[in-house]
């Protein structure tokens, strides 16, 4: 928004209540069980599995819910309220009063349950049944997933929103939408808004005056497809649930090529008021925190919930930052809900959550979707003035102003800073300064990892390099541990880990090049994920409504990137142990290879793996310039020493908790073997 509507917003939070209090309406609970077979855990015991919907009741009018675009524009019943529901699934210590009496909610990423496969190094899976190493259950947290994302189609146990829909007073509302499609495979049909996910139904123009182009990179023309080329089609089965968006897809005559861009834009009707996202976790955390709603299967269990802490992964941390953004965190009786929240691998982003047709699914990467309403100020938690759009606004402003400011670990690999404008969110807009967070935020750089990490042995996809197994998790557990000791008792958690400017560690993405090792064979990147102020029309910071389709691109922000070692690895981060005492290089960026098109454009969110040289001999043949693993440490011995050395500083440190320091030992230990085995 402009800086006139931050200051009507902020005057709106600063009245009193002016309607009476929104809130989860009741549970419908169709499903309780015990989890992983009443497995027992520790001193919390065995979990219960309670799987449901939530259904909700929010004033347009409150004061709480002005940030949600559209949101008049909903049905109402006769007291004023919107009424909409999301799925529910709770993992819950059977004896509430044996847990930690704190709510650990993962913000679902796409419908998907990810806090067991990131915390506790189990499968996933969205009907988890393997509880891994079962740290979040030993700790005693109750897991919670509840759908926010009113995209997605039905199936697969993903977790969706049942948001309400925006209609005109004589007519549906209408708009333009836009959908870009790429491909990995060749193909002639596509969905327009990717597998699992429903897109805005097109009006009978929007079907006939359809446009859609191509263009091999983003910054190229667009090249128009005439109509006659390509054909829409609409699916049915969502007529009966306005909630509920239809599969639309695409067919091309002439076939979708790999690595290409192709844009299609049509009128569309009937937007979701998607914003409710926002309001629908606020609610349901308050309701579980105080006990409320009728049907709380979690009252009566011996225990209460006193604490709560967020956790969301790319898409799903970038919800959580445009949650605190739009001031959601203080509930309609002025309540603060999250405690502490860990918005990770999000980078610089917000969301395409709360406007006119949002498509929060979109995200911004260097090759695709580079121009959606994703990467766009406020970067930074502090508040800072944007050259560029002249607003003076940050991610704390809101929830500071209501003193509901939770305090904040914001974690990123080393992939956000290529793909996802990392560096923005603790620096100035222009990257001339290191940024001052607030005392209650504190941000660290997994050094050398990817968004995710690949699987070992890695595997190349569409990149040049192998994939980046770097595994920042272990860090995710301790760093969890140290967020609930600063929540519960003050104690101050490890101090923020980022490259700086100040250090001459933060540096230009062009000057990085300069200190990166020759390595045969490697290509290093021309090209970054920069974001710009972009024009989406005169409505946009009012309204939330998008006029201008394609957007125009008006000033560039500057991302800044980690310098690296004699090794080609990221100084000044905070870094997994193997990155740390390395076999290989790790970065975070990976380029393309020619047969999946768009040849050396960034492989989305990956970063590399590059090995090392094993021996001199392999060393000299090659010409590589990094000293080979012979050369650094002689024998496996001797790799194994230092390795559990730095882990036992790690710990002392509190960055590795103690029980991680034999897992990481005996991974990196059957790694490790076959390259001094060699020799």
């Amino acid at each position: 928004m402009n800086s006139c509507v931050h200051r009507v917003v902020a005057a709106l939070l600063c009245l009193g209540p002016v309607v009476s209090h929104a809130e989860v309406v009741r549970f419908e609970i169709t499903d309780r069980k015990p989890f992983a077979e009443g497995q027992s855990f520790g001193d919390v015991g065995p979990y219960e599995q309670i799987t449901g919907r939530v259904h909700y009741a929010i004033n347009s009018a409150h004061r709480a819910n002005q940030a949600i675009v559209d949101l008049n524009l909903a049905p109402h019943d006769q007291q004023g309220r919107v009424m909409f529901s999301a799925d529910v699934f709770i993992l819950a210590p059977r004896d509430l009063g044996r847990g930690n009496g704190a709510v650990f909610y993962d913000v679902n990423n796409r419908g998907n349950k990810l806090a067991i496969r990131f915390f506790n190094d189990g499968p996933g899976g969205n009907q988890p049944t393997d509880p891994g190493n079962g740290f979040l259950m030993r700790q005693g947290y109750t897991i919670v997933w509840s759908g926010w994302d009113g995209e997605l189609l039905a199936g697969s146990g993903r977790l969706r929103l049942h948001a309400p829909q925006a209609t005109g007073e004589n007519q549906p509302l209408t708009g333009l939408v836009r959908y870009e499609i790429s491909v990995d495979r060749e193909s002639h049909r596509e969905p327009v808004n990717r597998a699992n996910h429903g897109a805005y139904r097109p009006t009978p123009r929007g079907l006939d005056s359809a446009t859609l182009t191509w263009r091999l990179r983003a910054a190229d023309r667009r090249v128009p497809i005439p109509r006659s080329q390509f054909q829409l089609t609409v699916q049915p089965g969502a007529e009966k649930d306005p909630s509920q968006l239809p599969m639309v897809e695409l067919t091309l005559e002439a076939g979708f090529r790999r690595g290409y861009l192709y844009e299609l834009i049509y009128e569309a009707q009937d937007p979701l008021v998607h914003g409710v996202c926002f309001a629908a976790v606020r609610d349901l955390i308050a309701a579980l925190k105080n006990g409320e709603g009728e049907g709380n299967p979690l009252t009566g269990r011996g225990g209460q919930l006193d604490y709560a802490y967020g956790f969301g992964v790319s898409q799903s941390g970038r919800f959580l930052r445009e949650y605190l953004h739009w001031g959601f965190n203080q509930d309609e009786q002025e309540r603060q809900v999250f405690d502490g929240l860990m918005p990770h691998v999000a980078g610089g982003g917000l969301g395409s959550f709360n406007h006119r047709f949002a498509q929060p699914t979109a995200f911004s990467t260097q090759h695709n979707l580079a121009d959606w309403p994703t990467d766009r100020f406020p970067f930074a938690y502090e508040t800072q003035q944007d050259p560029l759009s002249e607003q003076a606004v940050g991610i704390m402003q809101r929830p500071a102003a209501t003193n509901s400011a939770p305090r904040v670990m914001h974690t990123q690999s080393s992939a956000e800073y290529w793909s996802r404008a990392g560096s923005l969110v603790h620096t100035d807009p222009l990257g001339r300064r290191d940024a001052e967070p607030p005392k209650n935020v504190r941000i660290y750089t997994f050094g050398g990892t990817q968004h995710g990490p690949a699987g070992f042995p890695p595997s190349r996809g569409n990149g040049q390099t192998l994939a980046n197994p770097g595994d920042y998790r272990p860090l995710l557990r301790s760093l969890l541990s140290a967020l609930d000791a600063w929540c519960r008792e003050g104690t101050e958690p490890p101090a923020s880990r980022t490259p700086r400017i100040d250090r001459g560690t933060l540096v230009s993405w062009e000057q990085s090049a300069s200190g990166f090792p020759a390595i045969p064979g490697i290509r290093y990147p021309e090209v970054i994920n920069q974001p710009f102020l972009l024009d989406y029309g005169p409505r946009w910071l009012a309204q939330g409504i998008i006029d201008h389709q394609p957007p125009q691109a008006r000033a560039a922000y500057r991302v800044l990137v980690a310098k690296c070692d004699a090794d080609g690895n990221p100084l000044d981060c905070l870094a997994p142990p193997e990155v740390a005492v390395p076999l290989a290089t790790f970065t975070g960026w990976s380029l393309r290879h020619r047969d999946a098109g768009a040849e050396n454009e960034l492989v989305g969110l990956n970063g590399s793996y590059i090995p090392l040289p094993a021996s001199p001999a392999d060393r000299q043949a090659s010409g590589d310039p990094r000293i080979s693993v012979l050369e650094r440490y002689g024998d496996l011995d001797t790799y194994l020493e230092q390795l559990q050395a730095h882990c036992r500083q790690m710990v002392a440190e509190r960055t590795l908790l103690s029980e991680d320091l034999e897992r990481v030992m005996a991974r990196q230990r059957e790694r490790a073997t076959p390259l001094f085995q060699e020799e």
